[in-house]
């Protein structure tokens, strides 16, 4: 049994200010995947021994930025996709082991009036042909924020937030290519119903009302979802306007 964590912690220096090296010591992941890393790896004054690292940070200081931690090195790493794109921001890493690949992706923020809306889009498809090259070779472990709310039962109020960034129908409509391109989205697949949240803003004390969305997530090859034992979103765990999500898998 594998144990994968993913999250958001929006600054990994401020999330160590608040409880973050607590919380992985105690998880004790085979795979801890985070996003908006928001530093170089120069930068850090911490070490979590047992670990390998693997850090794809942004070019611009304090902006986005991927890193995983892993108890077992993989037989490869890419960063970015295999040409090396999106490598600027650093949004993407893959570790291929025997079984699967593990992608660890900050999905881009289409911003307030969809300002960057296009960029998102190539990006999806970018990616979703990424992953799927992938699928074909062996089975994929997807984790990350991905940005968007892919169901009105996945956000709080999802009236009130048709076309805004990560619920618009467009950002929707990709995820559901991913799905449809032969991938499964874990905790929705174990949850049909369940309404539990991963991100919620700053303002307007979203978070004491849980006044959320449902954007991180472990997405996984069909294949191999019967594999899967269970999808958790942690939302008690503070330290980021996200909380982690965690996959416990049987591969």
């Amino acid at each position: 049994m594998k144990t994968m964590i993913s999250w958001n912690v929006n600054g990994l220096r401020a999330a160590m200010k608040k409880g973050f090296a607590d919380f992985f010591n105690e998880q004790q992941a085979d795979i801890f995947a985070i996003q908006e890393t928001k530093m170089q790896e120069a930068q850090k004054e911490f070490h979590f021994p047992g670990y390998v690292e693997y850090w794809n940070s942004a070019d611009k200081l304090g902006y986005s930025g991927t890193l995983i931690y892993v108890k077992e090195p993989p037989i490869a790493i890419t960063y970015g996709l295999e040409d090396g794109r999106y490598n600027d921001e650093g949004r993407i890493i893959t570790l291929e082991y025997e079984p699967f690949y593990f992608v660890n992706v900050y999905v881009p923020n289409s911003q307030e009036g969809l300002a960057r809306l296009g960029y998102r889009l190539t990006f999806e498809d970018d990616f979703r042909q990424y992953l799927n090259s992938l699928n074909q070779k062996k089975p994929v472990i997807l984790c990350g924020d991905l940005n968007v709310a892919h169901q009105p039962i996945d956000l709080k109020n999802p009236k009130a937030n048709e076309q805004n960034a990560g619920y618009s129908y467009e950002e929707r409509s990709k995820f559901s290519e991913l799905l449809a391109s032969g991938f499964v989205d874990t905790y929705r697949t174990l949850y049909p119903e369940k309404i539990e949240y991963s991100w919620w803003s700053y303002r307007f004390n979203a978070r004491k009302n849980n006044a959320g969305w449902r954007i991180d997530y472990f997405v996984v090859s069909e294949r191999i979802m019967k594999s899967v034992k269970d999808s958790q979103i942690l939302g008690s765990i503070l330290g980021s306007d996200h909380c982690p999500v965690r996959l416990e898998i049987d591969l």
